[in-house]
């Protein structure tokens, strides 16, 4: 095992698209690191560099004490699970188990020890003499994986290898590969575009935008303290809901006041996290709401007036333990290169929706309410907003408003 360590990692391709900006990171021995991000954000290019399948055109990687950017990719001591399986077709379960450590011409009793390890680590001892063809999709994962670990490598890298499974298989896979990583212990750099793989598998998320590096953080620190709004809403699922407010100073403290003369108190909580907001008061800044702290006014009617939003129910979807609730509030919706970013990632129509929205200065947003809701689509409906649950953010920076 080792540390894996980036300093001031570049790479610009022949035509001068800089896929990867001074990335410099340090991943400890033993952790597992997950990259996480849209599209052509680089992080899959990041990956490819310290396998030594992408030439690196600045900065430093380090394996363990060793600067590895010159060395081929077989004297790295890695090994790679990919999107897709890259299994041998013609080859049993235990011959393509085998198949590395006979390349490195090791003892047959050394092998065939390796690989009844394996197999009773991934369940796989039933399938041995079985081929390819014959397994389900998750076993053929499990046999790709078991092929990178029987190497006993010090670092393993994963680019996306659970996309290729369905929604079932996928987070059975994720838990599979949590554990595993806690019996093993090895480096592990896991490659996704899949939010939700990337807060529960990682012990440590590194979000990336563009090349760049936006904030590297336990999964719970960027749910809670996310660095700026590409941050704040590319991690969670449903996103977080973001509208444009003003700071209002009054007798007892702080409002945001925004649309058609709706206000929200600024609680302590809240002050907490953003300590200079009353230096913003009369400023245009941005505010952002998870869906899951927001509810229906009518299941808590202890919410004061002033913890209330209103917005018109468009649709309810129940989900069985919850019911997530899409509504409009008139007020003027966000509308950066971070949240344009995000809206274009989830689909073309989402764009769309979001320019349709701005020209009618009203804002879509999505709660996840209780079963028990009484929100009705096509009607007014007021809206409980849970203490200390919103966020600010600097309209010309995307960064959040703190200290």
């Amino acid at each position: 095992m080792a540390q894996v360590t980036f300093e001031k990692i570049r790479k610009v391709y022949p035509d001068g698209t800089v896929a990867v900006k001074e990335l410099s990171l340090e991943i400890p021995d033993g952790e597992l690191m997950v990259f996480v991000g849209p599209s052509g954000c680089g992080k899959t290019t990041a990956l490819r560099m310290v396998a030594g399948l992408e030439q690196i055109s600045g900065g430093e990687i380090r394996i363990g004490d060793e600067v590895v950017n010159n060395l081929p990719p077989r004297e790295r001591d890695i090994a790679m699970v990919f999107q897709n399986y890259a299994l041998y077709p013609h080859k049993s379960v235990y011959e393509n188990l085998s198949f590395p450590l006979k390349l490195r011409k090791m003892e047959k009793s050394e092998i065939d020890r390796r690989v009844q390890r394996i197999a009773q680590i991934l369940e796989l001892e039933e399938q041995l003499p079985r081929r390819p063809r014959q397994l389900s999709g998750g076993q053929r994962q499990r046999v790709a994986m078991g092929r990178a670990m029987i190497r006993e490598p010090q670092v393993y890298l994963m680019d996306e290898p659970l996309s290729n499974l369905d929604a079932k298989l996928r987070t059975q896979m994720r838990a599979e590969i949590g554990l595993l990583h806690k019996e093993i212990g090895v480096t592990t750099i896991y490659v996704t575009h899949d939010q939700v793989e990337a807060m529960t598998l990682g012990e440590r998320v590194a979000v990336m935008r563009k090349g760049e590096l936006q904030q590297v953080a336990s999964p719970q620190e960027l749910y809670t303290h996310p660095a700026n709004l590409f941050v704040a809403g590319f991690i969670g699922s449903p996103a977080m809901n973001f509208f444009e407010g003003k700071i209002e100073v009054v007798d007892d403290g702080l409002m945001v006041a925004f649309g058609d003369g709706q206000r929200l108190r600024v609680d302590d909580a809240e002050r907490d996290f953003a300590p200079v907001l009353a230096g913003t008061a009369g400023a245009s800044v941005i505010v952002g709401v998870r869906p899951e702290h927001l509810e229906d006014a009518a299941l808590i009617p202890e919410t004061p007036s002033d913890r209330r939003l209103r917005g018109l129910v468009r649709l309810r979807e129940l989900l069985g333990s919850e019911m997530v609730v899409h509504f409009e509030v008139e007020a003027a919706p966000v509308m950066t290169a971070e949240t344009r970013e995000i809206a274009a990632d989830v689909d073309a129509s989402t764009l769309t929706e979001l320019d349709h929205m701005r020209s009618n200065r009203r804002t879509s947003f999505v709660g996840r309410f209780g079963v028990a809701t009484q929100a009705v689509e096509g009607t007014v409906a007021e809206i409980a907003v849970s203490a200390g649950s919103l966020r600010f953010f600097d309209p010309s920076t995307g960064a959040r408003i703190t200290t």
